[in-house]
């Protein structure tokens, strides 16, 4: 059994055809990321056609301006009615663009919103951080957040380091499969596999050799393929721990 813990399977026009073919290749658990309002009823949708398809609820920083009172309940009640609902996100802080960054103090105002919904309901986070660790690291520091997981890390070997003394958890994928990230491979050889899980973040971030094309669940097996690589263990012993840590984050 392998699982993605991020798949926007709300993104794609036949979820269903994305989860047999994902299903075919052991990925046989999914953890689908709200991005904005409008998408949570086809994520609750799907996560309850399936055994093994799991939600979680939330605002993406780039959509902070379509956060106001109304959508903070509509979470609230995804979360409280949604039986596979299992985390808050993907929330977090995105200073990538321009255009986004102009609004970084909304995108922190609707993160901490965010954040206190997810500790009323006892929730693990999703996080989102791109350009923007320092103000996220501190944000979730300010609010004693404990199950934290770090999406699509993408930051450097000494911010993971002091995101594992938190206790919270670094989500890898198909990027650490390109010749050119010498940086996530750093990452990935240095910190302990018990603090790793695995993500495609499809449909976006398409593992090599399928660099460019729409990435899909059944690519997990080659993220953990590179693991084992990179650590010099089997690709057994990134399976089972890995699944281990989902398992313990999620709850599930």
């Amino acid at each position: 059994m392998l699982t993605d813990t991020h798949a926007h399977l709300d993104f794609f026009e036949n979820p269903d055809k994305i989860i047999e073919e994902a299903f075919a290749q052991k990925v046989t658990r999914i953890i689908i990321p709200g991005a904005e309002p409008n998408a949570f009823q086809k994520i609750k949708d799907i996560a309850n056609n399936y055994d093994g398809i799991y939600s979680a609820y939330g605002i993406h920083p780039n959509n902070a301006s379509a956060f106001n009172d109304k959508v903070a309940n509509d979470i609230i009640s995804y979360l409280k009615e949604d039986k596979k609902a299992v985390a808050m996100g993907e929330i977090g802080l995105d200073y990538h663009y321009e255009e986004e960054s102009a609004d970084k103090e909304l995108q922190k105002e609707v993160f901490k919103k965010q954040l206190e919904i997810a500790k009323t309901f006892d929730k693990p986070v999703l996080i989102h951080a791109r350009d923007a660790y320092l103000d996220t690291f501190n944000i979730l520091k300010e609010y004693e957040m404990k199950k934290v997981l770090m999406h699509c890390y993408s930051g450097s070997l000494e911010y993971a380091k002091e995101c594992i003394k938190e206790g919270w958890y670094i989500a890898v994928g198909g990027v650490v499969t390109f010749k050119n990230a010498k940086k996530l491979k750093e990452v990935v050889q240095n910190i302990p596999l018990n603090r790793i899980v695995l993500e495609t973040d499809c449909p976006y971030l398409a593992p090599h050799p399928f660099r460019g094309e729409e990435n899909s669940p059944k690519y997990i097996p080659l993220i953990a393929h590179e693991i084992a690589n990179l650590k010099d263990i089997t690709y057994d012993e990134v399976v089972e721990i890995t699944e281990k840590n989902v398992k313990e984050f999620f709850g599930i």
